[in-house]
């Protein structure tokens, strides 16, 4: 079950409040984390990533999420890897990743590999879509094995064989699992029954079986575009990265990526920690198709970084009042 984390919003600049010589007190949610990361085997000079979609601006909830993956990653002597996803190219703009650099940058979170400038300086392998022949390469070795194949059907196909579950995933039916669409643009990956065991950091033993969870699904749509779910499989496997940090929203996508990292030839599995989601107040998650408390609007309104940092650690509960804080402190948020 996914946490949920409500956070009444205001572009009001709030006063630091300073209680004898602490100016925060960790939360137990912040205590909980850090003990089972104290716990953890982590390999020498680990790898994990930030890896944002230039579909809009960023809002707070990215925030909180850079927050989760450098404060471990410095907490716990790991590096971060900036990688653009921008694999979806009828939603992601230039403009809007110009944005998120120059956003990332101000908010004091610099990668350790894979800088901002070198993202603006042209093509680079850790843009997802500078990848494409990499993926393709990928896609036909899954084909010559017989683990994808071609697939004709709409969402509302599916929805009519499988039923419309609102907010619900739709397991794909396996209509063309068995037919012969080589010339199909959409294709899908053969998802075997088997069941995905993993340990998250924060959430503990968790048990996925794709098979029945999602089915085989896509892993280039009909368009064209290579899908989430593949791309970062692949980038994740040949970029080394070691622990997944990112929203409880993609827990369910665990299992899958696991089954398809497997098969493509990953032998040892990545860690994951999935974080508490930040909500509207409505319940709705953050957006930034819908402008939700945009860094952008927050630097706008006179905002300084180490504010919006400290407003991104208060809503998801990471310390106990909204301070300033430097992004320098961040990794004393996950000890």
């Amino acid at each position: 079950m996914v946490a949920r984390l409500s956070f009444a919003f205001s572009l009001r600049l709030t006063t630091v409040v300073t209680v004898n010589s602490s100016r925060f007190v960790r939360t137990s949610e912040s205590i909980r984390l850090g003990q089972a990361l104290a716990v953890r085997t982590f390999p020498l000079h680990w790898r994990t990533r930030f890896a944002p979609a230039p579909t809009g601006h960023l809002h707070l909830g990215h925030v909180v999420d850079a927050l989760h993956v450098w404060g471990v990653a410095r907490a716990h002597g790991g590096q971060v890897l900036l990688r653009i996803e921008d694999h979806d190219r009828s939603r992601c703009r230039p403009e809007f990743e110009r944005a998120l650099l120059d956003d990332l940058d101000w908010l004091g979170f610099t990668p350790d590999i894979g800088a901002t400038g070198a993202f603006r300086n042209g093509a680079s392998p850790l843009r997802q879509s500078d990848n494409l022949r990499r993926y393709n390469a990928v896609l036909h070795g899954l084909a010559t094995s017989e683990l994808e194949y071609g697939c004709i059907c709409t969402r509302r196909d599916i929805a009519e064989i499988a039923g419309d579950r609102f907010g619900e995933e739709i397991p794909y039916p396996g209509t063309c699992a068995n037919a012969n669409h080589a010339l199909a643009i959409a294709r899908r990956f053969r998802t075997s029954d088997a069941t995905e065991a993993f340990i998250d950091i924060r959430l503990g033993a968790q048990s996925q079986t794709p098979g029945t969870d999602c089915g085989d699904f896509l892993v280039r749509d009909r368009n064209g575009n290579f899908t989430y779910q593949f791309c970062v499989t692949v980038d994740d496997w040949e970029q080394n990265i070691d622990v997944i940090i990112r929203g409880e929203d993609l827990l369910s996508s665990t299992g899958r990526q696991l089954q398809l990292a497997r098969v493509l030839g990953r032998r040892t599995p990545p860690q994951f920690l999935h974080h508490a989601l930040l909500l509207r107040a409505d319940g709705l998650k953050l957006s930034k198709s819908l402008g939700d408390t945009g860094v952008r609007e927050m630097r706008n309104a006179g905002a300084r970084p180490e504010l919006v940092l400290g407003r991104a650690a208060l809503a998801c509960g990471l310390i106990d009042r909204e301070v300033a804080l430097d992004h320098r402190e961040i990794a004393s948020l996950f000890f």
